[in-house]
């Protein structure tokens, strides 16, 4: 792909993303959203984070190579967190609980 290719496909991408991203927030400037609404717009920051950690937790890899326990170490860690959080709802008490489960499980010579 030659630079002039680049910057046009750059140019189409960013003018996308702009248009997609300021358009509704203009359009809703000043209106009250519903309840129901909002509840939905709110899952959208853990709905991204949740794709970002589930692209680590599961490894395809681990699972072919027959070493079971290297692929379910960050599963088994993920969800302690997940107990974790719907018990105290901390956000940086389950990142630390989450890397310390990783680290104590990956330990452990199976």
């Amino acid at each position: 792909m030659s630079l002039a290719e680049f910057g046009i496909l750059y140019a189409i991408l960013m003018a996308t993303m702009a248009f997609s991203r300021c358009v509704p927030l203009f359009a809703l400037r000043g209106r009250e959203l519903s309840a129901q609404v909002v509840a939905v717009l709110d899952l959208i920051p853990v709905a991204a984070f949740a794709a970002l950690v589930a692209n680590d937790l599961y490894q395809p890899a681990a699972w072919t190579t027959g070493n079971v326990w290297q692929a379910l170490v960050p599963l088994i860690a993920a969800g302690g967190v997940v107990v974790l959080a719907r018990r105290t709802g901390s956000l940086i008490l389950c990142a630390v609980a989450g890397l310390v489960l990783y680290l104590v499980l990956g330990a452990i010579p199976l």
